[in-house]
């Protein structure tokens, strides 16, 4: 089996050599030989550095992968792990969309205002009035509502 240097392993795997270093510091590949003083790497550490880069595109976390990788009991099926990472990393999509999802709402509002001054604007939370049941603040309320809903 050839041996490769740093150099040769991040140009055919994509990721640079300081990369490749720090994952080596993290845990997340093994420790290469050395001949010379220099690391030596055989073809395995490409697929590691393959299965760190797909954990990296579905969203995890350095220590999420270090936890795919050696986070397991010995034996532990792939699928296993991938299942118990992947449900988290769902549940922590789900919020970051439900949060997006607001904002884009916020977004569109602000959007479509065309008040004449910051001051009569319930677009803003700095600037909306009070949530208070008292008149003004609901007439000015149903105003604003009003006038975005004529656009």
């Amino acid at each position: 089996m050839d041996m490769m240097s740093i150099g040769e392993v991040a140009r055919r795997s994509g990721f640079a050599a300081s990369a490749i270093r720090y994952y080596e510091s993290l845990g997340l590949l093994p420790r290469p030989g050395r001949t010379g003083g220099k690391r030596r790497y055989d073809e395995t550490v490409l697929r590691w550095l393959a299965l760190i880069a797909l954990a990296r595109e579905a969203g995890f976390t350095m220590a999420d992968t270090r936890q795919l990788i050696r986070g397991f009991e010995p034996g532990t099926r792939p699928a296993t792990r991938w299942h118990a990472l992947a449900t988290r990393k769902l549940a922590e999509i789900d919020v970051q969309v439900a949060r997006v999802s607001r904002m884009r709402r916020v977004l569109k509002r602000a959007l479509a205002c065309s008040c004449l001054r910051l001051e009569d604007c319930g677009c803003s939370p700095v600037t909306a009035p009070p949530r208070t049941r008292g008149p003004i603040n609901r007439a000015r309320q149903r105003r604003h509502v009003t006038t975005m809903a004529n656009r």
